[in-house]
């Protein structure tokens, strides 16, 4: 656009300063929005990007500066008010009802709105349901099914198509893409710039750089709570928006690079699985040995996203699952832990984070019993473990008692991966370990990884990111509607390889 075409900003932010107690979380942060654009918001973790977000959702309240909407100063005090201004925030972690229906919580915010007394309108709500789900390329979906019953990325586009139902004047998308497949993933891109062009402002907050280039008109980069600069998407490359991101240059060429180091066949079976059969998965037989990193991948319906719920005990199950030759129960997460298993789940705030309580807290949850003595807590053995853990992990808090919930999400994981490790496991499940997680925090997580296998931990490592496969597996088995379709080893295991399995007839 030449500077006469430049429309004016529908959203400006001015000196926006956020602190929380020892922790400064923006630092007099400004940036402008303007109307049918898509501005992207990278930054590593802990950047200060999820706060500046909360701030225009009405989550949090600012400390200080200034936000004008369409010109004129506006305090967004609330949620609602946020909505009222034309704002709607669709978050990375989902805020659906898994109990009510699809129609339920697309249409959500009109039931807010009437009073108690009033009736709801069923064929209304179906009909403008079925359109939105229609206009996201799912219309195949029933209104009427439980939001529960669905996969995380049909989940995902549920909440997306009640934003967009809302016809929001400005909408945030955060991390959109982080559990959708390519298909998925190419129609919600088709969406964003649908919306662009009806005069929609789109604020795509990701960490996947490579869809921020090919999605958005500017982009804005954000550390240690500030606003380094704001760019035209001219040009740009993945390396000059990294060093922007991080301060330094990073060698990603290098890091990708890396192989894992490749562990004997004689280092003993740890886990072994056979004839698995739960939900979506079809008699899977597989082992994995100490020390070793086993990849699991396939598209969102091969069954991988119930395979770790289902070695650990979170849903029924038929078939043999063993550790150091010990038979596990069926559906009983605390014969698990007992038995040396641990799962790191992919819903890290839903099913992960104990948000409302401390770092402390957190890293002992899974073992409550070793820090208590006669009912009671024994507070220092506690903050010994969580200090332990912390100094290990290198996660940046401020202190022990700081809430899980003002920690970035790559600092949240690195405590989650904590409480898992305190209960001492001989095989460490991980779901998706670095979904939402910055490109420097992910490269932190795997060296984390590499050196737990190194102390003869199986890990197995269930991922919707081939690169992450590629970079940190020994072995890595492919599946395809429940069933083990390839095993990949070696100079073997490659993006080619991985889909042709992955999408096989």
């Amino acid at each position: 656009m030449t500077e006469q075409q430049t429309p004016a900003p529908i959203v400006e932010i001015s000196g926006l300063t956020k602190r929380f107690p020892g922790v400064l979380a923006l630092d007099r942060i400004s940036v402008d929005f303007r109307p049918g654009e898509v501005h992207a918001v990278i930054g590593e973790n802990g950047a200060g990007k999820s706060t500046l977000m909360n701030i225009l959702a009405g989550d949090l309240q600012p400390n200080s500066g200034e936000i004008r909407i369409d010109g004129r100063q506006a305090t967004i005090a609330s949620p609602l008010a946020s909505r009222a201004a034309g704002i709607t925030v669709v978050y990375q972690e989902l805020a659906l009802c898994p109990t009510l229906t699809i129609a339920d919580n697309i249409m959500m915010s009109d039931m807010a709105a009437r009073s108690a007394v009033s009736l709801v309108p069923r064929d209304k709500m179906r009909r403008e349901a079925r359109a939105a789900l229609a206009r996201l390329g799912m219309g195949k979906l029933d209104p009427d099914t439980r939001v529960g019953r669905l996969s995380v990325a049909e989940m995902q586009l549920v909440e997306i198509a009640g934003a967009i139902r809302q016809r929001a004047r400005v909408l945030v998308l955060d991390e959109p893409n982080s559990a959708l497949s390519k298909r998925e993933s190419g129609r919600l891109f088709d969406i964003v710039r649908q919306l662009r062009g009806e005069g929609v402002t789109v604020i795509y907050v990701s960490h996947h750089l490579k869809e921020v280039l090919d999605l958005a008109d500017r982009i804005t980069v954000m550390r240690d709570g500030r606003t380094i600069e704001t760019l035209d998407n001219d040009g740009l490359s993945e390396d000059r928006l990294i060093r922007a991101m991080v301060g330094r240059d990073l060698d990603t060429a290098a890091q990708w690079s890396l192989q894992p180091e490749a562990r004997s066949d004689a280092a003993p079976i740890v886990l072994s699985v056979e004839e698995l059969t739960a939900d979506g998965l079809d008699g899977l037989s597989f082992h994995a040995r100490a020390g070793e990193i086993l990849g699991i991948g396939g598209l969102p319906d091969s069954g991988k996203d119930t395979l770790g719920e289902a070695l650990f005990g979170l849903c029924s199950r038929d078939g043999r699952i063993s550790i150091d030759g010990k038979e596990l129960r069926a559906a009983d997460p605390h014969a698990s832990i007992r038995n040396g298993m641990t799962l790191v789940p992919a819903d890290r705030r839903g099913a992960g984070a104990l948000l409302a309580m401390s770092v402390a807290d957190n890293v002992v949850s899974a073992s409550l019993p070793r820090f208590s003595l006669a009912g009671f807590m024994r507070r220092g053995a506690v903050r010994r473990e969580a200090r332990a853990q912390v100094a290990r992990l290198d996660a940046r808090i401020s202190h022990l008692g700081q809430r899980l919930a003002t920690l970035s999400g790559g600092n949240q994981q690195k405590i989650i991966l904590g409480r898992s490790l305190v209960t001492n496991p001989r095989v460490l499940i991980l779901h998706e370990p670095t979904r939402g997680v910055d490109v420097g925090a992910k490269a932190e997580i795997y060296a984390i990884l590499r050196g737990i296998a190194g102390e003869g931990v199986a890990v197995v490592m269930i991922s919707s990111e081939i690169p992450e496969l590629i970079m940190n597996a020994e072995r890595v088995l492919v599946l395809r509607n429940g069933r083990i379709s390839g095993e990949l080893t070696g100079a073997g295991i490659n993006e080619e390889a991985i889909l042709a399995r992955a999408m096989a007839s």
